[in-house]
């Protein structure tokens, strides 16, 4: 009996770890896919109106640092679960 429970225990520990790891990935690609959306649309707007492209090439740094940095806590926090 207590090698059942010890067993699926460690079944579940390990389940924690290849969600943890899926999460991390998922993180990482949606911040990927993101920053893509961002500086494909940044650039379409500049060639749409060039002289507001200063303007835009700010907002998209702002909103490619923020998306970063939300990625950035997401695998840190999938790594404390793999690792706490």
């Amino acid at each position: 009996m207590f090698l059942t429970i010890l067993l699926q225990a460690s079944a579940v520990a390990s389940l924690s770890k290849v969600g943890a790891a899926f999460a991390a990935a998922l993180a990482v690609f949606a911040a990927a896919w993101g920053i893509g959306r961002i500086g494909s649309t940044a650039l379409e707007s500049i060639a749409r109106q060039p002289e507001a492209a200063g303007d835009i090439r700010s907002g998209m740094v702002l909103a490619a640092a923020l998306i970063e940095g939300v990625a950035m806590f997401a695998v840190v926090v999938c790594f404390l679960v793999l690792f706490v």
